[in-house]
């Protein structure tokens, strides 16, 4: 059994001071938020409980979604450095960047050149920064026994008061190739990605080229997509080849609090079993861990839900 960690938009704070010139133009809307919503939603507390709680399960590999930081400023990428560190080695947790990791231009490549050992694929860590700047560094692939993890980026800059995200003809045309081969491989697909390429929401929170990132999934297969992006769970179904299905799974954000207005904090826990001998091998089940509206700020399971179960020949 592989045990699968995944958390997402930590939205790490607090904000550090920064020159006027830097809040210029979005970035100073983006510090108005956080002053007015985040920062009394969010805490290190509540992070410092579910870091606790991930340490404890114990799982074989961490998964992160993006949005590390806030307004894009240069020092939140090493406060997003230092978080990353805490929860464990490049090797060992693996992360795709937000709409948040690129909120503006002029550091939007920041997330690729601090976090790089965590954004490699197999065979590119240490090192040069070959892995870490090259031309398509998305997608990349880790291969972990018999998970594959393909980390997709959504992260492009964007106009002020707009938070959508892009996958691109180029990265989209790569991923048809990478799942094709890993799936002859008979591997389990993991895509990680921060937008959800399904369900409803605002036009200025979408993903602009879900529907070409659905047709990839419906062509080729995936056994399991984990985001982020909206700080509420949600758990699609799409169409997969063969009229078979692929679990999109959403995450709440890891530091909202109990009493958060969107959804209460947590994460979630994926097992992954191949049964050996069925004509659909794998077994997936999710369970969501974090807190619960109205109680006190503890960390427990809060839901349990079987994705996929393996089929008999």
């Amino acid at each position: 059994m592989f045990v699968l960690a995944h958390l997402t938009d930590p939205h790490l704070g607090p904000l550090p001071r920064a020159r006027l010139l830097e809040l210029a133009g979005k970035r100073a809307l983006g510090v108005i938020n956080w002053r007015r919503g985040r920062r009394r939603r969010f805490s290190e507390d509540t992070i410092d409980l579910l870091l606790a709680d991930i340490k404890a399960t114990a799982p074989d590999h961490i998964a992160v979604t993006g949005d590390l930081v806030n307004v894009g400023l240069p020092a939140e990428y090493r406060t997003g450095l230092d978080f990353l560190q805490e929860l464990g080695p490049g090797h060992y947790v693996t992360v795709v960047p937000g709409n948040h990791d690129a909120y503006v231009r002029s550091t939007a490549h920041h997330a690729l050149l601090n976090w790089g050992n965590y954004m490699r694929g197999d065979g590119a860590e240490g090192g040069d920064a070959e892995g870490v700047v090259a031309e398509f560094p998305f997608p990349f692939v880790r291969r972990r026994g018999d998970v594959a993890l393909i980390g997709v980026s959504t992260a492009v800059p964007t106009q002020p008061f707009m938070a959508t995200g892009k996958v691109g003809r180029g990265q989209i045309e790569r991923l048809a190739g990478v799942l094709k081969e890993l799936g002859e491989q008979k591997l389990f697909r993991v895509v990680l990605i921060h937008h959800p390429p399904c369900g409803h929401r605002s036009a200025h929170k979408r993903l602009l080229d879900a529907e070409a990132v659905r047709a990839c999934l419906a062509a080729h297969g995936a056994e399991l997509v984990i985001c982020g992006h909206d700080h509420r769970p949600m758990v699609e179904m799409l169409a997969g080849p063969s009229g078979g299905l692929v679990p999109v799974v959403e995450a709440p954000s890891f530091a909202a609090g109990p009493e958060d207005s969107h959804w209460p904090g947590g994460y979630h826990l994926y097992r992954i079993e191949r049964l050996p001998g069925a004509e659909f091998p794998w077994r997936c089940t999710l369970e969501a861990r974090g807190f619960a509206r109205g109680e006190a700020a503890t960390v427990a399971t809060r839901t349990m839900r079987v994705l996929m179960a393996a089929k008999s020949a």
